[in-house]
């Protein structure tokens, strides 16, 4: 997802679990289910040369975006809110990975090209897996699978320490 540089983002942080209250979208009465968590992974670089390698800083993160974010509050518990957080946890798991990704690149004059290559793959092995977790723990009414899930998560991220960008 693209979202303007003025929309409301809430970077992802280890400190911070999201609220009901940042869930500030609308859902269509058709909608079946009960909570949406629009997140993502946003980057930005410059590069340098330097004795004619090229060099990059970048910052990768992981952002939850308020105003595409719903719930419906007759149908939320605190079970499906963990099952939200998850989603953005798992958002921060694939940017630690484009960020090691990007660390360990040789990049050639062509980086904004390769860097787009390695975002665009990033995203599709985010939404494949976001996907299998929502399979997985069936929207999170599997509480066996959700616990699992919420075990595997939480390890991978102490695991995939942040690095810095």
């Amino acid at each position: 997802m693209v979202f303007s540089q003025e929309e409301e983002v809430i970077v992802w942080d280890a400190d911070r679990k999201l609220q009901w209250s940042d869930f500030k979208g609308s859902y269509f009465k058709t909608e079946w289910a009960a909570a949406t968590t629009a997140s993502g992974i946003s980057y930005s670089f410059t590069s340098f040369t330097k004795e004619g390698q090229l060099y990059l800083d970048f910052v990768v993160q992981s952002e939850f975006y308020p105003k595409k974010s719903w719930y419906r509050p007759e149908l939320c518990d605190s079970i499906i809110l963990g099952h939200e957080q998850l989603h953005f946890d798992i958002s921060e798991l694939y940017a630690r990975k484009m960020r090691k990704r990007l660390a360990q690149t040789q990049f050639t004059m062509n980086a904004k090209a390769e860097v787009r290559a390695i975002y665009k793959g990033i995203l599709k092995e985010l939404g494949n897996f976001q996907n299998k977790y929502d399979r997985e723990t069936n929207f999170s009414r599997n509480l066996e699978k959700q616990v699992l899930w919420n075990r595997r998560i939480k390890a991978a991220l102490k695991e995939e320490k942040p690095s810095r960008n």
